[in-house]
């Protein structure tokens, strides 16, 4: 039973057995909706053939989700109370994800960002108010937190001057995209200035488990969207080639998470507190890959029952390129806090080459054998990692695992 208030102070950056807490758990339920649009909408203009339209509202539909789903945690690493205030202002943002959600469509089928932007700007008040409430009670960390209420609330004001100016006809095409690039890279600026006057106290191994948490929603979302998938061209009868796109896909999601799990991530955020932004902000392109992953799954098994205008290869490569960019930037983002990671580069990018190679391979044979190649590859470089750590002297990777918790 929550208490009616407790001060909000900063939390011990060494708190042992720190977790994810059951509202955080229960606030990224809410996140699970938002995404699965996305990933349904990426999915749908995918298979249509019309992926290039569809890639610039998927990345800035994703940056509003990723973003407030980023703010809120790190927030709560350093204040979380779970006192009624605290729950109450989680709430209202969780209403706002939901807004958020329901105007998923909207924006990738006619450009409508007014619903995305309303639940954006609820997210971003009751965020807001947090930090208002951080300043007022803990006078340590005031005028960090009086930062963060200062910029979430100009960048909030510049998104709605950018619908409105949108909604005039203002702003179009290309101008539009621009004015989000330069909010995005005002919202990243936010927190890299309000940590200069004063570091909050976010827990490393709390800030990792909600990171992997996070990365397998977005594997569970490709779950979903394949069975989807599956549902929609089983009706026709059962097939190998779609057997062989279930089981493989399975496999490559389990070999991608394994692969995230062996980076030491709590160990290195620790040691390397100077360096947080850069693993923090790299895992928007590892987030996003994953759920683009989700959307080229289902896309794979619709096109085993001759669904969508894609042929074999392209199917493929809806496939092979999210996850040879999920291999890539696993490295990429880690590479600032793990001096020498679990999963060597070489045998990343290694891996990624062959993915990228795949459609090109395999296509002939059709997206099944295209998607086993894929997952091949992806479980070549967790058998190669197993191999080469349990070698004498070398550390068994699952330790690696165990550290996180």
């Amino acid at each position: 039973m929550p208490q009616l208030r407790i001060p909000m102070t900063a939390r011990s950056v060494d708190e042992p057995h720190r977790a994810a807490t059951q509202l955080e758990l229960l606030f990224d339920l809410t996140f699970v909706v938002a995404v699965a649009a996305v990933v349904a909408q990426l999915g749908h203009a995918v298979a249509d053939g019309h992926a290039a339209q569809a890639v610039s509202p998927f990345l800035q539909v994703f940056f509003a989700i990723w973003w407030a789903w980023m703010n809120f945690t790190w927030f709560a690493s350093s204040y979380d109370t779970d006192d009624v205030p605290y729950r109450l202002l989680t709430l209202l943002q969780m209403g706002g994800v939901l807004v958020l959600a329901a105007g998923v469509p909207a924006a990738f089928a006619t450009g409508d960002y007014r619903a995305i932007t309303l639940g954006y700007l609820v997210m971003r008040v009751g965020l807001l108010v947090l930090w208002l409430r951080a300043a007022r009670e803990h006078p340590e960390g005031r005028r960090t937190a009086l930062r963060y209420a200062a910029g979430i609330g100009i960048a909030e004001v510049l998104w709605l001057v950018r619908l409105l100016l949108a909604e005039l006809g203002v702003l179009t095409g290309v101008a539009l995209v621009v004015a989000f690039v330069a909010l995005a890279g005002a919202e990243l600026a936010v927190p890299m200035w309000a940590e200069r006057s004063r570091g909050t106290s976010w827990h490393p191994r709390h800030i990792a488990e909600r990171y992997a948490l996070f990365t397998i929603i977005l594997l569970g979302e490709s779950v979903l969207a394949a069975s989807i998938g599956i549902a929609d061209v089983v009706s026709e009868g059962l097939h190998w080639s779609l057997v062989v796109v279930a089981g493989s896909g399975l496999v490559l999601l389990f070999a991608l998470w394994w692969l995230y799990e062996l980076e030491p991530s709590g160990d290195g955020l620790s040691n390397r507190r100077s360096r947080s932004f850069l693993w923090g902000y790299g895992h928007y392109g590892i987030f996003a890959s994953l759920a683009a992953l989700g959307a080229g799954l289902e896309v794979a098994v619709r096109q085993t029952g001759a669904h969508g205008a894609l042929d074999p290869r392209g199917a493929g490569y809806a496939v092979a390129i999210p996850t040879a960019l999920f291999l890539a930037l696993l490295w990429a983002s880690h590479s600032p806090i793990v001096p020498r990671s679990r999963v060597r580069p070489s045998v990343l990018f290694g891996a990624a080459a062959l993915v990228l190679l795949a459609p090109a391979v395999g296509a002939g044979a059709g997206v099944g054998a295209v998607v086993a190649l894929v997952a091949l590859a992806a479980a070549a470089a967790v058998l190669v990692t197993i191999l080469r750590t349990t070698t004498p002297g070398s550390a068994h990777p699952l330790t690696t695992v165990r550290s996180l918790r």
